[in-house]
Formats: C-alpha cells, structure tokens, sequence
C-alpha cells in the first residue's frame, strides 16, 4: 500500500513510531495487564507515566526550575480565559499582539475579563506582514503581554521573541511548541494544546514562571485555577490519562531522534523545499512576507480557484490528505509539523508539479 500523508492542522498526523508502541502496549502497557485507558490516574503505573513525561519534557525545553509543567484540559481556547484569570493579579489591563485568527480569538475572551489594549496589529497588511516591535505600544502597567508565535491558519511566524521587561511574556505556542529550541526563561507562561506538535486532542500543556501562579480573580472556579492544578500535579481531577501517555510516547521519540536541535534542522529544510516549489511557480502563491513565514503551517494559493476541487481530489489520490485550506482564507494550506516525514514533504511537491504541468 502506498503511505498516505496527513497534512492537517489539527488533531495532526503522529509519529509511525509513536503510533506502533501505543498500538502494542493498548491492551497491556508493560506487563501490567490492562490499558493505559483503564488505569487509576492516582495508581503507581500511571504516575510514573506521567511524571517520566513530564521529565522528558523538561529536558527537550530545558525548563528552569522555578517553572511548573501542567497537563489540562480545555485546548488552548481555555487558557484564553485562564491567563488572565491567574495574571492579572490586581491590575485592570494586559497588552495582545493581533496577528491572526488565533490572537483575535485570544484578545476577544481577554476582554470579558480585563481591559485589552492592542498593542500592535498586522491588520493593516491583511495578516502577512508582522508589525516590528518598535511599533508596539506596550503598557509598561499591563499585567502580562499576549502573543500567538505561530498563527495556523494564517501561516504567519515570529521568528523572535519580544522583549517585555518586566511585564510577563505570554505565549500561545499550540502550533510551534517543540519545532525548534526556545528559551523558556523570556517567558512567563507557554502555553499549547496538544493536536498539533505533542500528541492528540484532549491534552494542554501549561508551562508557567513560579511567581505568576497563586492570585487569581475573585469568584473564578477551582479549575481555572493554576496554583490548584500545580499543588495538585495537574490530578485535582480526572486528567486526559491516555492524551497524557501518548503525549510522553512523542517526547521518548524526539529525544531518540536528536531533540529539538535536529526538529530544528529537518523542519527548516521541508519547509524550504515546500516554499520553493511555490515561489518558483507562475501557478501557486504563498502570500506571506518572506520574514514571517511559518515552518509549520504552509497556505498557499493556486493561479485558478477554480482548479482547487480537482487539486484535492488528484492529492486525495495521490495519498495527500487533508490539505484544503481554512474556511476563512480559502486555498490549500499544507502542515509540516514535527511528525510529517520529509518524504511526505517530496510527495506534495511532485504532486504539485504535476498537477501544474498538466493545468498550468
């Protein structure tokens, strides 16, 4: 059978590797009897799942110390909510960057609970071009600054970080985390759902600076509540057990294969050849300032929309699935993430060559 590559934004493709191990280990993980799925999230077995990942990961970002590491629910789309619920600490007001339909969704829930200044937009350019920092305007009183790294939707990366000073960095890295080697000390939160670069739906991992966590907002639920969530090893309640499991199935694999310095290396180089195909062709477009585009998450256009049903349709066949683009934005958009094989990459561009020699 030929192989069939996955190119979906999320939930994302996994690794093979990954996938044959929880496969061999579904109905008796390591001799002991039962499934992952069925184990006690307070028994030994599942503990020491959890916290060998938690190590795992540690390692892979080098995090600090003075950092807590939570597994959570609620996607990313909850800790829209939850940030400011744990960072205001008093004040009234916290700083967004707008760069797409992710921070957009961000800065939307900040604002039923503080007052959101925008500090910067990439409005003006229809999202592709990043707004330098010099043309921020930070509030050096707002109690965290908010940006999305990585915008999937729209492909449009910081291939920096922004410097806040005192004022808390906060990242929603959902779709970059473990793409590449980042330093977790700028920041005072990370956070990330899982779909994409860590496992499957269902799992969040919240990275975030000890002295942020213990004042929340008045009146707002024990579940939103990080410093509960750390006191209680992300167990107050039942945690998304097997999400958990498979997400430290992938941490095992990138260590195995180099970490992130080599993640670095391979995704850097699928993403240059797929940005090449496009920009050497007369028949696709990719509409993203050269600077800014994501190593992950690649839209582009092709010369006659009209040719978009039979592009999917001869990709579907080929075995290149799942690459029509957002519904907000139209196209193709094809995803990269840690887990799609060069191979993969080498696939769409044949396919995409092919397709232009016989309709270009």
């Amino acid at each position: 059978m030929s192989p069939i590559y996955n190119f979906s934004a999320g939930p994302a493709c996994l690794p093979d590797a990954v996938l044959k191990q929880a496969q061999e280990e579904m109905t008796d993980w390591q001799g002991a009897g039962i499934s992952v799925m069925e184990m006690s999230h307070r028994g030994k077995d599942f503990i020491s799942i959890a916290a060998q990942a938690e190590a795992d990961l540690r390692e892979l970002m080098a995090i600090p110390e003075n950092y807590k590491v939570l597994f959570l629910q609620g996607g990313a789309s909850a800790q829209f909510a939850n940030v400011p619920i744990n960072l205001l600490r008093g004040k009234k007001g916290a700083d967004y960057i707008y760069t797409g339909q992710w921070s957009k969704k961000a800065i939307a829930e900040g604002k039923r609970l503080c007052d959101v200044n925008v500090a910067a937009s990439a409005e003006a350019s229809n999202f592709s071009v990043l707004p330098a920092q010099s043309e921020w305007n930070l509030n050096s009183d707002a109690a965290y600054v908010h940006y999305t790294p990585n915008e999937t939707i729209g492909g449009l990366e910081f291939h920096w970080t922004p410097e806040t000073g005192d004022v808390p960095l906060v990242a929603d890295m959902s779709s970059t985390i473990l793409s590449r080697q980042i330093d977790v000390s700028k920041f005072g939160v990370i956070y990330a759902g899982a779909q994409k670069n860590i496992g499957p739906a269902g799992l969040t991992v919240v990275i975030i600076r000890d002295d942020l966590i213990g004042e929340t907002v008045s009146g707002m639920p024990a579940m939103c509540d990080y410093k509960i969530m750390a006191d209680n090893d992300s167990m107050y309640n039942t945690p998304p057990t097997y999400g958990w499991y498979l997400a430290g199935l992938v941490f095992a694999w990138l260590k195995k294969n180099g970490g992130l310095a080599a993640m670095a290396e391979i995704n850097a180089r699928k993403a240059k050849k797929l940005y090449a195909a496009i920009d050497d062709s007369g028949f696709y477009a990719n509409p993203i300032d050269l600077n800014c585009r994501s190593l992950m998450n690649i839209p582009f256009t092709l010369a006659d929309a009209e040719l978009d049903a039979a592009f999917l349709s001869g990709a579907k066949e080929a075995g290149l699935m799942t690459l029509k683009g957002h519904r907000s934005v139209g196209g193709m958009r094809a995803s990269i993430y840690n887990a799609m094989p060069e191979a993969g990459v080498d696939a769409l561009i044949s396919f995409m060559a092919d397709f232009e020699k016989r309709n270009g």
